[in-house]
């Protein structure tokens, strides 16, 4: 079941991020899809404010992934995680996903955040949060949950959206 939400400016589609990062647990993959300028980074800067994350979030379009020390705030209160963002968007084929080893972020100790993940639709375990935004420029936004996964499920639930 899809779960959907708006937002009309950058500072709430990072609210929904912040919301989100609350119930994310160690181990966590969110595949992050929408078109150039959606906000799919904004919403994983919400993602890293709610783990602690102190250093200034970019898109890691052109590094493919940046990692932040950050801590969970959910269930595991207190508990150490590494945030792995990747931005999958300059990858040509699939292979190309093994080299940059987007499976070896898939750890209990990560949160993993994907954008364009597409390309690695393969290599993603079969549990997952899928979060679409639709929209650009200065539009409104709709952010689409997609639990892949019971687990999912009631953690998307307990958001309230």
């Amino acid at each position: 079941m899809d779960y959907r939400a708006t937002s009309a400016t950058v500072e709430q589609t990072r609210e929904w991020g912040k919301q989100l990062g609350a119930c994310l647990r160690g181990g966590d993959v969110v595949a992050l899809i929408g078109d150039l300028g959606a906000g799919k980074t904004a919403f994983a800067q919400g993602v890293g404010k709610s783990l602690g994350v102190t250093s200034h979030m970019t898109s890691p379009t052109f590094t493919f992934q940046q990692e932040y020390s950050g801590q969970l705030s959910g269930t595991g209160t207190g508990t150490k995680v590494r945030l792995i963002h990747m931005d999958l968007y300059r990858l040509q084929r699939p292979e190309e996903v093994e080299v940059i080893g987007v499976e070896d972020a898939f750890e209990e100790d990560v949160v993993c955040l994907i954008e364009w993940p597409k390309i690695a639709e393969d290599y993603l375990p079969e549990i997952r949060l899928e979060v679409e935004i639709l929209g650009s420029g200065e539009s409104l936004r709709e952010i689409i949950f997609r639990p892949r996964g019971p687990e999912w499920e009631q953690r998307i639930v307990d958001l309230n959206i």
